[in-house]
């Protein structure tokens, strides 16, 4: 989408915390409003937020100020300042996933180790520049441990949790974090190999119960209730920085891996709980090489039914409806022509009123919007706010508001 496009609607991207908006759109209608649910808690619009909104013009950023920080802020949280800060960015945890009948983005994962690995979730709401901690965290876990206080871990029904119900093994998100309308739950691929048969021998339990399944985790987010979702039968082998993606078509999420640890595009079936291999292939060549490895970024696109992956310099179309993925474009390391896609600093979100991609490179400080008709990547200008400089920022796009959020940690 170029800047001349861009004129032809209003759309915005926003940072915050030094919250910024910049327009998005260009060439097209306006995203249809979701059904809304009522969602706790309650928040009101700021009024200084609307007006900055209704203000904003194509292609301008501004800045909105610092956001409130309300919830249930414990003694955990207060201790590693989060009551200040928010969540913030977690190395490979920056994915933010939209609740379209909550008009809220979720957040969750925990960092590579420092300063803290949590089980919390929290929620954001523009409108009310707010973040909300809608799970407090249950004590910090170590790298590969359950950390210093191992008090509140419990070994029930095969699977180490908390007393609360939260996952005591914490791993990153990579972009195996997702939010699934249907049933109304934010689903998470919680891999990390820590060695488990000692983690539940410490806490009392008998390591030969172990549910030794796909660590998918789901979080209800207006019940705040954890729950580890156990399937049946065939399931895809779990493996590191896969990308957990819903697909309105298929009407469940999509797991993706392509390494060494696990090939395939398997569907998570949720109505009977087991998993659905798509049987995905290569156009033109294998689908070792057509498909994304893993650290990739990507979204769903449900005007044309496909999934678009930045992963390096390459960019990957999933057809949904033919299960077959292609390498539509590759540039050389150093090409100024196209991002570089990593789950660590690159989110990569869906704008659904011009039908294109946002990359946020939070490396090189810059907003890239993708074409998937013409596989071509231009860079954005804004005017106004500059995006923050912040090493801890987090990106999502607000499709009520018709804005891509930066969030400055």
């Amino acid at each position: 989408m170029s800047t001349r496009a861009a004129r032809s609607r209003r759309f915005g991207v926003l940072v915050l915390c030094a919250v910024c908006l910049l327009p998005l759109a260009a060439l097209a209608e306006s995203a249809a409003t979701p059904s809304r649910a009522a969602v706790t808690p309650v928040l009101a619009a700021d009024p200084a937020v609307t007006a900055a909104l209704a203000a904003l013009g194509p292609n301008q950023a501004v800045d909105l100020g610092k956001a409130r920080i309300v919830g249930d802020l414990n003694d955990v949280a207060r201790g590693f300042d989060l009551h200040r800060t928010g969540p913030r960015g977690r190395d490979y945890s920056i994915k933010m996933v939209w609740a379209p009948e909550r008009g809220r983005a979720l957040f969750a994962g925990a960092n590579h180790g420092q300063p803290h690995r949590l089980n919390d979730v929290w929620e954001f709401d523009l409108g009310a520049l707010t973040w909300v901690l809608r799970y407090a965290p249950d004590n910090p876990r170590s790298y590969l441990g359950l950390g210093d206080d191992a008090s509140d871990v419990e070994y029930r029904d095969g699977v180490l949790r908390t007393q609360r119900g939260g996952p005591a093994v914490v791993g990153h998100t990579w972009w195996g974090l997702a939010y699934h309308p249907g049933i109304r739950r934010l689903l998470w691929m919680n891999i990390w190999t820590p060695d488990f048969d000692k983690l539940i021998a410490q806490v009392g339990g008998d390591p030969s119960t172990r549910y030794k399944g796909l660590p998918l985790w789901s979080f209800d987010p207006e019940t705040a209730r954890w729950e580890l979702l156990r399937t049946t039968g065939p399931a895809p082998r779990a493996a590191f920085a896969g990308m957990l993606e819903y697909v309105d078509s298929l009407g469940d999420v999509v797991w993706h891996a392509n390494n060494w640890q696990s090939r395939g595009t398997w569907r998570f079936d949720s109505r009977n709980m087991r998993w659905q291999d798509l049987a995905a292939k290569g156009q033109g060549g294998s689908f070792q090489s057509q498909a994304p490895t893993p650290e990739q970024v990507g979204y769903y696109d449900p005007k044309r039914d496909i999934l678009v992956v930045q992963r390096g310099r390459a960019t990957f179309h999933f057809d949904v409806k033919q299960r077959t993925w292609a390498k539509v474009r590759a540039e050389l390391d150093g090409s100024p022509d196209v991002p570089v896609g990593h789950d660590a600093r690159t989110p990569f979100l869906y704008d659904p009123t011009s039908g294109h991609g946002l990359l946020v490179d939070l490396r090189g400080n810059t907003i890239w919007a993708y074409d998937p008709g013409m596989h071509k990547w231009s860079k954005l200008d804004p005017q106004g706010a500059p995006m923050p400089h912040g090493k801890k920022r987090l990106a999502y796009v607000d499709p009520l508001q018709q804005v891509l959020v930066v969030i400055d940690g």
